[in-house]
């Protein structure tokens, strides 16, 4: 057990360009297998909601711009891995079936982030393929439950590569033009975080807006 949390542990840590840059230096071409690994699971795989998937391209972006890593062989597999996972994502959840919303059906899975995701499905629709892109957590969940959901395969589809390939794109190469800024090396960590706050901040404002479009519909019917 210890040592699959250090494991664990590890695989997030990638998200700092110091560790990025050591695995890098150390696997060589495996460090690209790694990568794409990391970003499939996070979109492919329920369990793997946790790996740094915003913060780890950004990181490789960041990197690129060193010349740690090629941007354009990074840009492909990346962008491939987001869209194959999601598909596997789907296909697992349209097998399931919808009883796989039932408390308990889903072992190793947190029953609130499904049914958060499914909440934020059933909000935004098939556009929800593309925002949960940027949106930590419910990215892993969200072409689950379309898949549950039955969504037309060949509309998730075009969803999907949108999605994955822009996600992909403009979080590296968010890294890319801020890391050859001097004060953003500096200040990494903070900088990493301001990124993923704005990039999910349309969703925020969206679920807003929502919440009070269904108080104001509670108010009027009371």
């Amino acid at each position: 057990m210890s040592q699959a949390m250090a494991w664990v542990q590890w695989l997030i840590g990638l998200a700092k360009p110091e560790n990025l840059r050591v695995m890098a230096a150390a696997y060589g071409w495996v460090g690209y297998v790694l990568l794409t690994a990391i970003i499939f699971s996070e979109t492919g795989l329920l369990i793997g909601f946790f790996l740094p998937g915003d913060s780890l391209l950004f990181a490789t972006g960041f990197l690129a711009s060193q010349r740690v890593f090629d941007l354009t062989l990074i840009l492909t597999i990346l962008s491939v891995a987001a869209i194959v996972g999601d598909a596997l994502n789907y296909s697992l959840g349209h097998r399931a079936g919808v009883h796989v919303f039932e408390k308990g059906r889903l072992r190793f899975v947190k029953h609130e982030h499904l049914m958060a995701a499914k909440a934020f499905y059933d909000r935004h629709g098939g556009k929800a393929i593309i925002l949960a892109r940027f949106v930590p957590l419910v990215r892993t969940f969200t072409p689950f439950v379309a898949g549950v959901a039955g969504m037309n395969y060949r509309q998730f589809a075009l969803y999907n590569i949108a999605g994955g390939i822009g996600w992909v794109v403009s979080m590296t190469m968010a890294g890319y033009f801020l890391g050859q800024i001097p004060w953003v090396e500096k200040n990494f960590e903070k900088v990493t975080l301001m990124i993923i706050f704005i990039s999910i901040l349309p969703v925020l404002i969206g679920a807003w807006k929502h919440r009070r479009e269904v108080a104001a519909q509670q108010r009027a019917t009371a």
